[in-house]
């Protein structure tokens, strides 16, 4: 039957029924003839009544139960062998699909006069105040040891340390597994949650199937958890891929993987929109900027016109003096294209630079050659755009010129101090160099698993120009993976079609630049699947400084998941997606009627009406008290899912390393090789 309201925060008054029916059961099966009744008749009779009393009795323990999931949930742990893992659907914990049921037995538990079926009991709360007065006594800190311990077999032991209300999850007993379809990854995955909730664990728990089912994993962590990098790696091994998993930390340089982040690109352009994203675009700086992309921009296509690959420190070097790379140039382009004998022609303007006139102002501090050469590409007929861009940044006068690139060389200096150049601008030929150098193009082919520690706590601004560049590249390869397929250029081996790509970014908001926005919008149709995972909507508002630019960003991450936040504005970015819902509410009336024509004087009542009342489906301040490893999630269109994450233990697993240097030992053991 069912009934206006379900309430069960009430004493199980089922067990009386219950009771009174199997006592008549037993009476019926010893003394039949207390009741006249033949055998057969009685046994009959004792069957009906134990089938009540066992019915009885489980609505009963379903109160009970009820009460106790409210004030307690039962323990949620996997071993990282039992995560499933399946080739159509993504696991994500044990919950169920939150209606209105769920939030009419909520608003039934915050209700003040059933709050005692919510606190613990006496000897609960006895049995804290015990372990607290006997921690450091001698004799009796054993014993408060004992109580402390969490195990199932210790009746006293104390709440798990996860915050908020317990209820939120408590208002269903029947729990199941929830998955979402793998179809709907390529709609992308937002993750948000303040800081020690469980976001990490949650990317352990994705991070783990995608590579037990042979995606391409890469996982961007800011902050460097070790934890996750040992996960990782663990999961690696289990699924017969340890060979595939890099590993790039600039925490530790001597031993991490190595990356040019401007070494690879689909249009030469993007090496100096990778440097001058970098730098402030507000108020006066937006020229400098546009000035930094310039020059870079000359930079770099003088370097690929030379044969050279760009990287951080040539663009140091040249940002700095450009007159070594313009002299470098220009002769290389004049053997091809200038007239024959121009050295000769060079070098008689070269004798007069200095002694028979005065020098422009833009060559003060140029040398005689130089100079000679710029001199001399004004007499031709000739045009080329990039020699044309090396001589107009050549000529600028040397002053002027280094106000332009004072928000440049910062930049360039924290990429290139200390060990980091050798991770940011590696050597290629050096073929004693056992760490591998990272190419996404080469990732991708390879299946490779590749984690990114940027140790953001340590240097905040070079972890971020780092991540940034990284994802500039992704993109870069993303539209041309879209655009020409994955074997653009080699023979086809195998299936052509680009292997799945589960990109990962933790504490997002570092990372996010311009960059992303059409990574998000169209890099879905080349196989990448996108979880990022940030702890408030302000965050990201802030990094790009804009509120458009976050919406955008926001609007192409169709499946949310949210554990506890802790303002209303993120809160909202789900609740807002919800609609209102009726509830029922009990409203008390009592009222007396006057008969002075009966023989009694009055009659009164006493009654709740019931009244429909119109809420929210989920409320901002419920996901503000959400326990730690709980979410709410809206899954595949829409649907509103409660769940828990279960706790993984790297305890007894074989694969877990001990630590992180095995895990660079055992990489850099392998071949030497790009990846």
């Amino acid at each position: 039957m069912a009934y206006l309201i379900d309430n069960k925060l009430r004493p199980a008054v089922e067990f009386y029924p219950a009771c009174i029916a199997a006592g008549g059961a037993a009476a019926c099966l010893l003394t039949p003839g207390l009741f006249y009744l033949p055998e057969n008749v009685a046994a009959v009779a004792a069957g009906a009544l134990l089938a009540f009393a066992s019915l009885r009795g489980w609505q009963g323990w379903r109160v009970i139960r009820y009460i106790r999931y409210l004030r307690r949930l039962p323990r949620y742990a996997l071993s990282a062998t039992d995560i499933p893992v399946s080739r159509h659907r993504l696991f994500l914990g044990r919950g169920f699909r939150w209606t209105v049921v769920h939030t009419q037995r909520l608003f039934e538990a915050r209700d003040p006069a059933v709050a005692k079926y919510l606190r613990q009991g006496r000897v609960y709360r006895a049995a804290r105040a015990l372990e607290h007065a006997w921690e450091h006594s001698v004799l009796l800190g054993g014993l408060a040891d004992l109580m402390r311990r969490d195990s199932p077999w210790n009746p006293l032991r104390p709440l798990p340390a996860i915050g908020g209300s317990p209820e939120l999850h408590g208002v269903e007993i029947e729990e199941r597994e929830i998955t979402t379809a793998l179809g709907e990854r390529v709609g992308h995955t937002l993750v948000l949650g303040t800081t020690r909730v469980g976001k990490t664990r949650l990317a352990e728990i994705l991070i783990t199937q995608d590579i037990r089912r042979g995606d391409v994993v890469v996982v961007f962590d800011p902050k460097g958890d070790e934890g996750l990098a040992r996960r990782m790696y663990a999961e690696a091994k289990r699924a017969g891929r340890s060979d595939e998993f890099v590993m790039f930390d600039l925490g530790h340089p001597e031993h991490s993987a190595r990356y040019n982040p401007v070494g690879s690109f689909t249009r030469i352009t993007e090496v100096a929109t990778r440097i001058a994203s970098q730098l402030s675009s507000e108020g006066n700086s937006a020229a400098f900027r546009e000035f930094a992309w310039r020059f870079t921009n000359s930079i770099t296509r003088a370097l690929v016109d030379l044969g050279r690959r760009p990287d951080l420190k040539n663009l140091q070097r040249y940002v700095t003096n450009i007159e070594a790379l313009f002299i470098e140039y220009v002769e290389h382009w004049l053997d091809a294209h200038g007239p024959e004998g121009w050295r000769a022609l060079v070098q008689k303007i070269e004798g007069t630079v200095g002694k028979n006139r005065e020098l422009l102002m833009t060559y003060k501090g140029r040398g005689h050659h130089a100079i000679a050469l710029a001199e001399f590409l004004l007499s031709l007929n000739n045009y080329d755009p990039v020699v044309d861009s090396m001589r107009g940044a050549f000529t600028y006068d040397r002053t002027y010129f280094d106000k332009l690139t004072a928000s440049l060389l910062p930049l360039l200096e924290k990429l290139t101090s200390g060990k980091i150049i050798e991770l940011l601008a590696p050597d290629y030929a050096d073929a004693n160099d056992p760490r591998p150098i990272l190419d996404w193009q080469g990732v991708i082919r390879r299946k490779a698993v590749v984690y990114v520690a940027l140790r953001s706590l340590s240097d905040r601004e070079v972890a971020a120009a780092v991540g940034n560049a990284m994802f500039a590249d992704l993109t870069s390869v993303a539209g041309q993976i879209y655009t020409h397929g994955l074997n653009d250029g080699l023979p086809v081996i195998g299936d052509a079609r680009p292997p799945v790509f589960s990109l990962h970014a933790d504490e997002f908001n570092e990372l996010v630049g311009d960059e992303f926005i059409p990574m998000v919008n169209k890099a879905g149709g080349a196989g990448f699947q996108v979880t990022v995972y940030t702890q408030t909507i302000s965050d990201i508002e802030a990094k790009f400084g804009s509120k458009a630019k976050a919406g955008q960003v926001v609007g192409n991450l169709n499946t949310l998941i949210m554990l506890r936040v802790k303002n209303t504005e993120t809160a909202e970015i789900l609740t807002q997606q919800l609609p209102k819902v009726r509830i029922t509410e009990l409203i008390p009336s009592s009222g007396t009627t006057d008969n002075p024509s009966s023989n009694e004087s009055f009659s009164s009542r006493n009654e709740d009406q019931p009244a429909k009342i119109e809420t929210d489906l989920v409320a901002p301040a419920d996901l503000v008290q959400l326990p730690k490893g709980q979410a709410f999630a809206l899954l595949d269109g829409g649907q509103l899912w409660k769940l828990r994450m279960p706790m993984l233990d790297p305890e007894g697993d074989p694969c877990m390393p001990p630590d992180i240097d095995t895990i660079f030992h055992e990489m850099l053991s392998r071949v030497s090789c790009n990846v």
